[in-house]
């Protein structure tokens, strides 16, 4: 896995994940990426997370894909204007 939020000054995609709590993650990917991670743990095994990255810090989160009730692609972290 590449480690998109440290890679010198390219815009990298991030999209806002809301949970069934309203607390909402901004992580590193594309919207249909981010996606698919969430989807593919949905189908993994019993209580499977969707581990992800988070934009800023670069920490790893898991996240519990049957709690997830948005997704929407955020500004780029290099985005100026």
């Amino acid at each position: 896995m590449s480690d998109a939020a440290g890679s010198g000054g390219d815009a990298v995609a991030l999209t806002l994940v809301t949970m069934t709590t309203g607390e909402r993650y901004e992580v590193a990917g594309s919207a249909e990426s981010i996606e698919a991670a969430i989807v593919g743990a949905s189908r993994g095994s019993i209580m499977q997370l969707a581990w992800l990255t988070e934009a800023g810090t670069g920490r790893s989160i898991a996240i519990n894909p049957l709690h997830v009730v948005a997704l929407a692609a955020a500004p780029s972290a290099t985005a100026t204007g």
